[in-house]
């Protein structure tokens, strides 16, 4: 049996030093991904500190105008000179990598075409499903890297050469919901050297290295959408999407009109224009019919969820029988308990909630849990 090693090991102990690999850290190259903020910074210092080769890389992914303007992003402007202040500081090579077309292309087009369906998508996961985790680590491989580091908030632990992904230790940061669609060769290549750490810890680190970044404020938004303005950024890339329609009652009462799907989200009770009645939420969007489905809060009771694009993290998908798991449905919610059924679609799952949960909606993702564990995850496509 292949012994399992945890990633702060003792290197003397174990014959790897602290990333697990069978090597001295100073013949060992780590590409940190540096987005300039305090999280990646240490992780560059730290591994640097610990004598490693470090090399440090950002991606620009969106137009350095917009983004100069925009405060708590990352990935541009202001964010891509701290990363290159903190690799100066620290002594490491940085490099700056344009990406924009293909994150335009991978991410915020879908982003835009998936409100348009009528779900509410998640950029953060395609970004690193399609940018992040694919091409910014084949071009860690390019650079002969042993490994590629992030500043994500999850922890990690090693069967030789093989990864698990588990929850951070804090659980307020706790960054796997979004890391599901990360592979499992992704995976055995991907290091989360911040995974064991509070979030307060980091920022001592970060004063400890005398980092410029140390007091910077976490992002907040998405990057691509100032100011949290979700409509603008999809009425730019798709103009026309924000066409009036109505607002029906589920029993088939027209009750008003609607200024265009993009405006809303399942369960938004607020902003409806249809006050003078008992509380009314969003509950389904109809793109087809252009229509606004609402009705009472119980009805946002959901079950059942239909998953596709099922990534799954060491171990072969769940048969049809069913395997009992938690669940999260959305990133702000806790795991809850369900049972997972495999699906005769290719990439497909089932998922039947013990109890009923609120507000769920296609395009979020559903997160699989053994305890601490992540075993995959998927898109939802459609509930009951």
């Amino acid at each position: 049996m292949t012994e399992k090693i945890d990633l702060i090991a003792d290197p003397a102990l174990t014959g790897v030093n602290s990333l697990g690999i069978a090597k001295a850290p100073e013949d060992t190259r780590v590409v940190v991904a540096m987005s300039g903020g305090v999280d990646s910074s240490v992780v560059a210092a730290m591994l640097k500190d610990q004598g490693y080769d470090v090399v440090g890389i950002t991606l620009q992914l969106y137009d350095h105008g917009i983004a100069v303007q925009k405060k708590g992003a990352c990935c541009a402007g202001q964010d891509i000179h701290d990363a290159r202040r903190v690799s100066e500081a620290i002594g490491i090579p940085h490099y700056v990598l344009d990406y924009e077309t293909r994150f335009r292309d991978s991410v915020m087009e879908e982003f835009a075409d998936s409100y348009i369906r009528g779900e509410t998508p998640i950029p953060c996961v395609r970004c690193n499903q399609e940018v992040k985790f694919k091409d910014l680590l084949a071009t860690a491989r390019d650079l002969d890297a042993d490994v590629l580091a992030t500043g994500h908030y999850v922890q990690q632990k090693l069967f030789g050469d093989h990864a698990e992904m588990l929850r951070a230790v804090d659980e307020n940061r706790d960054q796997s919901y979004f890391l599901f669609a990360t592979t499992q060769e992704q995976l055995d290549y991907l290091r989360f050297p911040l995974g064991g750490l509070e979030k307060d810890d980091v920022r001592i680190l970060a004063e400890k290295y005398g980092l410029q970044v140390a007091n910077k404020p976490d992002s907040q938004d998405i990057c691509f959408v100032p100011n949290g303005n979700y409509a603008s950024v999809i009425e730019r890339l798709r103009p026309g999407a924000s066409e009036a329609g109505e607002i029906v009652h589920l029993n088939g009462d027209v009750l008003g009109y609607h200024k265009g799907i993009i405006h809303y989200t399942i369960g938004q009770r607020k902003g409806l224009g249809i006050g003078g009645r008992d509380p009314l939420y969003v509950i389904r969007l109809d793109p087809g019919k252009n229509q606004v489905i609402v009705g009472p809060k119980e009805a946002l009771g959901v079950t059942t969820l239909h998953l596709k694009e099922v990534n799954w993290l060491g171990q072969a998908e769940v048969s049809s029988e069913g395997q009992e798991i938690e669940v999260k449905v959305r990133s702000t919610r806790p795991s809850v308990p369900a049972t997972l059924y495999g699906s005769g679609a290719e990439g497909g799952a089932r998922i039947t909630l013990h109890h009923p949960e609120q507000g769920i909606s296609p395009g979020q993702a559903a997160v699989f849990y053994d305890g601490d564990r992540v075993l995959g995850g998927g898109w939802i496509e459609n509930k009951a």
